[in-house]
């Protein structure tokens, strides 16, 4: 599913956020991304969904080499890859079911369809009674849940967590790991990064511990280890 060999990333301000790293993903799999700041987790979360692309090395995603992808190529990746962030990025404007629905538009969707997946995501979340509110009147739990509605819409091959329970309190943080659970459970490959010491001892997943831009640790069913 996930495939890096050898990639180093270097920034135009000469920064080396990823040195030789190595990581191979099978699909299916839940994998925690734990690290100090700066070690280079969004670097290589972002290499997934091509945001960014190495400097050096090989990354293939689905088959697919991102490294020299065109980038006529880009969209039908990243329809294949949801991302959840840790300040949710909603439309403010927008319902709770307009945000979701925008997903599937912006990729014309044929519109019959669109309701009925919606609808069927919110559900899935827990938020089927709130399709018609804004952003503004849900607590940040709920827009949290309707971010990963949002990058689920597609039925994504993997999904992205960026620190999902970053900004949350520890309940409503339970709340969002077990539809993450639930999620995986569905076949779709989740990598979250987070610092959560808690819940990557708590949930127990395949840990991958990134520092100076190289994978330190990589153990099945591990532990958050040291404190970042």
């Amino acid at each position: 599913m996930i495939d890096m060999q050898g990639v180093y990333k270097t920034y135009p301000n000469g920064v080396t956020a990823l040195n030789g790293l190595d990581v191979k993903i099978d699909q299916g799999e839940f994998v925690y991304v734990v690290g100090p700041s700066g070690a280079g987790k969004s670097t290589f979360t972002k290499l997934i969904y091509r945001e960014e692309k190495p400097t050096k090395g090989s990354v293939r995603v689905i088959d697919m080499d991102t490294s020299t992808m065109k980038e006529r190529k880009v969209p039908k990746l990243r329809r294949q890859v949801g991302v959840v962030y840790q300040d949710f990025r909603l439309l403010p404007t927008l319902t709770v079911y307009e945000n979701v629905a925008f997903a599937l538009e912006v990729i014309e969707e044929n519109p019959s369809n669109i309701r009925r997946r919606v609808m069927d995501v919110l559900d899935q979340v827990r938020l089927k009674n709130k399709a018609r509110f804004i952003p503004d009147e849900l607590s940040g739990g709920e827009q949290q849940r309707v971010s990963i509605a949002r990058a689920i819409v597609n039925h994504p091959k993997i999904l992205i967590a960026d620190e999902p329970t970053g900004n949350l309190d520890p309940d409503t943080s339970w709340e969002i790991m077990h539809i993450l659970e639930e999620i995986n459970a569905g076949g779709t490959t989740v990598l979250m990064a987070t610092h959560s010491q808690e819940i990557v001892n708590t949930i127990r997943r395949r840990v991958i511990a990134i520092e100076d831009g190289m994978v330190v640790r990589d153990e099945s069913k591990g532990e958050y280890g040291y404190e970042y």
